[in-house]
């Protein structure tokens, strides 16, 4: 579930995997593996990918439907 969200956002955000590959500071081909579920996203880049879609990591994992995010703690 996690990999169809994560293109499917991307896909709806008419964003190429290059441009996310360095959004995340990693190569094209890392990212493409990370949307075919080749790879594992560690929860950093999860972190990452949740606030570059102002999204819930939730939603990322498939937990829920909600696209909306919970609201951030200030740092």
């Amino acid at each position: 579930m996690i990999y169809e969200n994560i293109r499917n956002l991307r896909e709806d955000n008419d964003k190429k995997q290059r441009e996310l590959a360095e959004y995340l500071n990693v190569s094209q081909n890392t990212y493409s593996q990370y949307e075919t579920g080749v790879l594992s996203l560690s929860p950093e880049t999860l972190i990452k990918l949740a606030n570059y879609y102002n999204t819930s990591i939730d939603y990322l994992l498939g937990q829920t439907n909600e696209k909306k995010p919970y609201k951030r703690i200030k740092k």
